[in-house]
């Protein structure tokens, strides 16, 4: 019976999870970026379930836009510098027009709407603004480990010589610059998955290449939204 109730809590946690739209959705990039990766840009089941997966996701993202406007209109912490404060609101500015601008992608792929060429015309541009809040990530993390840096080693060396302090404020605080690591390692390969599906460096870039990074980015994105983990915020 303990067994039974360990693996129905474990069956809850699992529903939990799938309970996410957002999820779902990074399950979904999985599973594009996989079939890109195994297709290598050529013809076949790989790359039919390539395209049809990244036209099934754009409907998780439907109106996507509304969050990272709230994030743009919504103040910021006290005490965040102003260049932190700038890239924060310029990412958010740009991840904005890129969900806005993919719904209309959506209504050219499913063929509702009929240009192609404009279609893939702003395709192009949402994905340019996805590759800038990208970079803007990068640079937010990157600024936020510099500040954290210079205290790193003394919380280290609290949590080994001072057994009276509070250890789990210091931990979490490390546990924290570990989240913005990992942050920073996903939005590098993000830029470049970014840069080949726009096809700016083709010839090293490959869609073999986007495809490995987009898995692994994917997975990184699975393991952030797992139940018990605190999301990290930026500016």
């Amino acid at each position: 019976m303990g067994r039974l109730y360990m693996r129905r809590d474990e069956l809850a946690l699992i529903i939990l999870y799938l309970n996410k739209a957002e999820a779902r959705d990074k399950i979904c990039r999985a599973i594009q970026f996989g079939s890109k990766f195994l297709s290598g840009g050529h013809p076949g089941t790989a790359q039919t379930v390539d395209k049809n997966t990244s036209l099934a996701r754009k409907v998780f993202r439907l109106f996507k836009f509304l969050n990272d406007f709230h994030l743009l209109i919504s103040p910021v912490p006290k005490g965040t510098p102003l260049p932190l404060v700038l890239l924060g609101k310029s990412k958010n500015a740009l991840l904005c027009t890129y969900y806005f601008l993919d719904q209309f992608v959506w209504l050219g792929r499913s063929g509702i709407y009929k240009n192609k060429v404009l279609t893939e015309l702003i395709r192009s541009f949402a994905i340019f603004c996805w590759l800038g809040s990208s970079l803007c990530n990068i640079a937010i993390q990157i600024g936020e480990l510099i500040m954290h840096s210079s205290t790193m080693k003394k919380m280290e060396k609290e949590l080994k010589d001072d057994e009276e302090q509070d250890k789990e404020t210091d931990r979490a605080k490390l546990q924290k610059t570990k989240d913005r690591i990992l942050v920073l390692i996903k939005s590098s390969m993000d830029t470049v998955v970014a840069i080949g599906l726009l096809h700016l460096a083709p010839f090293i870039v490959t869609p073999r290449v986007t495809g490995a990074f987009g898995f692994v980015t994917s997975l990184i994105s699975c393991y952030q939204l797992l139940p018990g983990r605190r999301k990290l915020k930026t500016p």
